[in-house]
């Protein structure tokens, strides 16, 4: 989804960005940062198995401010919820000691049901209090592993419920829905440079089992689950192109 307002009224408003501390969450992080006025970033603290992307998220954060000055004006306030609760409640591969394979519904059992919706209407709770209008996000539906709150069409038709429930335009960005792994890195090139593509290697996490170990050329990761082969291919092929 994209916005169909003028650029030079982008500038005028206020993004909270879904903010992990993993690739394509600094992606989109950057992606704001280039486009708003103002911009906070929101992490969630969800009983995950490893805290790994929570401890990366202020590295990446001040990193990014110090690297790119003009940004770091513009960054704001970090917010970070307890949302213990849907740990509780689910028994997926993130949020417990199991094995990543997949289920009897196609689905990896890395897939945390309801996920993405808790998160993105407590995000727009909090975007209503902060006076922000617009909520960015990493969901992609090209390079991804099939979750149904990672759609197009779902984020769509929750932007529709938020906006309503809230009586307040709400938009919702996912800058990253259509593009390969090899264009996340392709779009983060373009908006900062080898220096932006170099601290998302070293600084951000996106494998799935907390590994920091080994450093590959596209950051740390255990090299072999979902995640981390996603962040490999895509960083091959976009060295390769």
């Amino acid at each position: 989804m994209s916005t169909t307002l003028p650029p030079q009224a982008n500038r005028q408003r206020k993004a909270l960005v879904l903010f992990s501390g993993g690739q394509d969450s600094t992606a989109c992080l950057a992606w704001a940062l280039d486009r708003y006025a103002a911009v906070e970033t929101l992490g969630f603290d969800y009983g995950q198995r490893h805290r790994i992307e929570l401890d990366c998220r202020q590295t990446v954060r001040r990193e990014m401010a110090a690297q790119f000055p003009a940004w770091g004006a513009k960054l704001g306030e970090d917010h970070v919820l307890d949302l213990s609760l849907l740990g509780q409640i689910s028994d997926t591969a993130l949020t417990s000691e199991r094995a990543i394979e997949l289920q009897a519904n196609g689905l990896p059992n890395t897939f945390v049901p309801g996920r993405n919706l808790l998160f993105l209407t407590f995000a727009a709770t909090l975007a209503y209090r902060r006076g922000a209008s617009v909520l960015v996000g990493g969901m992609c539906e090209t390079d991804f592993s099939g979750y149904p709150d990672c759609r197009d069409n779902t984020l769509k038709a929750l932007q529709v419920a938020l906006s309503l429930g809230l009586d307040t335009p709400m938009t919702l960005e996912t800058p990253l829905m259509f593009i390969t792994k090899a264009e996340t890195w392709a779009l983060t090139q373009r908006l900062g440079g080898p220096a932006l593509n170099a601290l998302i290697a070293e600084h951000t996490h996106t494998c799935y089992l907390g590994e920091r170990g080994q450093r590959h050329d596209w950051g740390y990761g255990c090299g072999h689950c979902p995640a981390c082969e996603l962040r490999a291919r895509g960083y091959q092929e976009f060295v390769a192109a």
